[in-house]
């Protein structure tokens, strides 16, 4: 397994899989590197592809100073990853918490970013419901440090916007369950605390995003009623953010529809090499 330290001590596990273009996959708060089975089998055929697990997530280390977790972290984590694997910039896919780490990418290291694909990004950013959402998240992070991910999983794997997998995808769903009863609960209650309950508003960023040049596509599910706000108004801000909501669909979408969800990832691309993208 090959493994990169990071600049705090951190170790991180990462993988390649494929030649040619470099994309790098992150993953959602309950995944790991796993989560991407599906894009990785179909874009390694022509892709360097990329993916690594985030600090907390066994087989990487778990810190446990609360310090050492951070939305910045998340994304000095990528970078990491990036210079352990020699590339200079790569298209970069991100769902939910991996999605903020693409945008954060954009906006701190865009000459790292051929281009980002940001999909389910946005629980807890509205002003509205950020108060509510970050009292979730510290909840969340107080029964991962009491009780740990298997009972966690219970309900929190059977959350609505979690329900179109197991509806599309049964056996899909019992292994994203698995996944989730396997996170370090110290790893999960920090990452909770220091990466999603802390991270700045994508509202108040919008004068920062609104000065993006990287090439973006948004994806959503239109029953991940938490993204879509939040997804609609980077549509708004990104110049040129193109944006795709998948019928019927929850906040997995590589994985509920992995099919179309490759599909519009590889035009996408494809519009970029071919230079149709327009900020």
């Amino acid at each position: 397994m090959p493994y990169t330290t990071t600049d705090d001590g951190v170790a991180l596990h990462w993988r390649e899989t494929g030649s040619g273009a470099p994309v790098l996959f992150v993953h959602e708060f309950g995944g790991d590197s796993r989560s991407w089975r599906p894009q990785i089998a179909h874009f390694a055929r022509r892709h360097r592809c990329l993916v690594h697990d985030a600090r907390g997530y066994p087989p990487s280390g778990v810190p446990t100073d609360p310090g050492a977790y951070s939305q910045d972290r998340a994304v000095a984590d990528a970078v990491a990853v990036l210079d352990a694997a020699g590339v200079d910039t790569a298209h970069v896919v991100g769902n939910s918490m991996g999605g903020f780490c693409a945008l954060h990418l954009c906006l701190r290291h865009p000459e790292r970013v051929r281009s980002a694909v940001v999909a389910g990004c946005g629980y807890g950013a509205h002003p509205d419901v950020a108060a509510q959402a970050r009292a979730a998240f510290l909840a969340l992070a107080d029964r991962y440090r009491d009780e740990g991910a298997a009972a966690v999983t219970a309900d929190y794997g059977h959350s609505p916007a979690r329900q179109p997998l197991r509806e599309k995808d049964p056996d899909g769903h019992a292994e994203h369950l698995r996944v989730l009863a396997e996170h370090d609960r110290v790893g999960a209650a920090l990452t909770l605390r220091g990466v999603q309950a802390a991270r700045p508003s994508l509202y108040g960023l919008r004068a920062e995003l609104a000065a993006v040049r990287v090439p973006v596509l948004l994806v959503v599910g239109d029953r991940d009623d938490d993204a879509l706000d939040a997804t609609l108004m980077l549509r708004r801000t990104i110049p040129g953010a193109r944006l795709a909501v998948l019928p019927n669909s929850g906040h997995l979408t590589n994985l509920e529809e992995p099919a179309l969800f490759n599909a519009l990832v590889e035009a996408f691309h494809a519009d970029v090499a071919a230079g149709r993208f327009r900020p």
